[in-house]
């Protein structure tokens, strides 16, 4: 079974792309697997199995 999480990026004056970065490998080490990023929106949806 799979879990998902959805989170809304919140974009910054400064050094979006290394908070983005940090963002995404933090959830990477928790096991999430990003499945889509939104062009035209602030969202990006993760998925893990639930029982890992």
């Amino acid at each position: 079974m799979k879990e998902y999480k959805v989170v809304t990026w919140k974009m910054g004056m400064t050094k979006n792309d290394i908070r983005l970065e940090d963002t995404l490998n933090q959830y990477a080490r928790e096991g999430w697997v990003v499945t889509h990023i939104s062009e035209h929106s602030t969202r990006i949806v993760f998925e893990r199995d639930k029982n890992r």
